[in-house]
């Protein structure tokens, strides 16, 4: 399971939360074993209406009830089997559980990556029991999301609307669906907490702009949809803070926008399309700098560029020459970046977090230091390879 580091966003990485975080991708890779268009929006709820039980309910309660008729049967039970092998090179059948959700009436769910991650086999139960099995259509390992898809022979499943994560509110009132501990259909409520996270899930995963709330989320949640009071889809349920291992009142969420151009890339060319600046980079925060003699004292080493890529069509420079490092050999006389678009960067998550948000062929300025003069170099991000 990965664990997550919390920054307040923008500009703060919080890391001394890393010691403490000891935190759950929710959903656990391996969890427990029990029971045309994205983001259509509807013009109403559905369900509810004529039903006596709802004669005494709350204004909130309607909502909750209401909501929850409406996307509990397409949300998915996400299955997986895969094997692997003990000290003794032993096969060993491992099973996992998460959630999903379906934003295609053909079949398309939207999960967690480290659900599905490694799966030989992925099953999907709705919210009718009906089963299927389910194939892989890719992935945006970075960003955590997956696409999965089922045929349904010929039926029209029901499926989510997804809305805007752009124009959320702290105290907005969210709900939460998925099969926390395999216990399926599972609702929890609650409110956004706060906006525009950055949580580090490992040293190549983060959740960028996350969606904090309080709305219980545990194990198993993984994958699966946070609502607004529409009943449209805003963040995929992802990542919780805890020092237990169950809900600490603090969980994360993908923002929907995020997700949508993942799974648009992915319905129509089968592939994410990715920015690529196309650098190699080290940070020189800390004693680095002083060695170097560098101008700055914090910014990204450029060791070298990638031929042919962004960079170096811009014109931006590698190392020329190495040096002995600790016990690494690096390269340097390379451009030091410290901007991109005047947003500061720090480090390598700085410049991915800055990146996620870009699409190729998307113009930026990078800001760099060559030897002690400061340029601001234009750069077309091209499109990265194998992504």
């Amino acid at each position: 399971m990965a664990t997550p580091k919390l920054s307040n966003r923008p500009r703060i990485l919080v890391a001394a939360l890393l010691l403490i975080l000891g935190a759950y991708w929710v959903g656990a890779r391996w969890g427990p074993r029990q029971p045309e268009t994205v983001g259509a929006v509807p013009s109403g709820l559905v369900g509810g209406k004529g039903d006596p039980r709802d004669s005494g309910l709350t204004d909130e309660e309607t909502i909750n009830v209401r909501v929850y008729r409406q996307a509990s049967p397409a949300v998915a039970n996400v299955l997986t089997k895969a094997t692997e092998y003990d000290f003794f090179m032993e096969p060993v059948a491992v099973e996992g559980a998460g959630s999903g959700f379906v934003i295609d009436p053909r079949g398309y769910i939207l999960t967690n990556f480290h659900v599905v991650e490694g799966a030989q086999s992925i099953e999907v139960v709705l919210g009718d029991r009906s089963r299927y099995a389910a194939k892989f259509v890719g992935a945006d390992r970075r960003n955590d999301v997956a696409l999965i898809k089922v045929d349904a022979k010929g039926k029209q499943l029901a499926s989510v609307p997804l809305g805007d994560s752009g124009t959320l509110q702290v105290g907005q009132k969210v709900l939460a669906i998925g099969n926390p501990f395999g216990w399926e259909s599972t609702l929890t409520t609650g409110v956004i907490s706060a906006l525009r996270r950055t949580v580090q899930t490992s040293e190549t995963t983060f959740i960028d702009e996350a969606i904090q709330t309080d709305a219980a989320i545990n194990r198993g949640n993984s994958g699966g949809p946070l609502l607004n009071s529409r009943g449209e889809v805003i963040g995929i349920n992802s990542a919780i803070y805890t020092p237990t291992g169950t809900t600490a009142g603090i969980g994360f969420a993908i923002p929907i926008n995020t997700a949508k151009l993942i799974a648009h890339d992915l319905m129509t060319e089968g592939r994410v399309r990715r920015a690529f600046l196309g650098v190699q980079t080290l940070p020189i925060g800390g004693w680095l700098a002083d060695a170097l003699d560098l101008p700055v004292k914090e910014g990204l080493l450029v060791e070298t560029v990638t031929r042919g890529g962004p960079a170096e069509h811009a014109g931006l420079h590698g190392g020329d020459r190495t040096a002995l490092a600790g016990m690494r050999r690096i390269a340097i006389g390379g451009d030091v970046i410290v901007a991109v678009d005047g947003q500061r960067v720090a480090n390598n998550l700085d410049l991915n977090v800055l990146l996620n948000k870009k699409r190729p062929d998307d113009k930026v300025t990078v800001t760099i230091y060559r030897g002690g003069q400061k340029m601001d170099v234009p750069v077309t991000l091209g499109d990265r390879p194998g992504s």
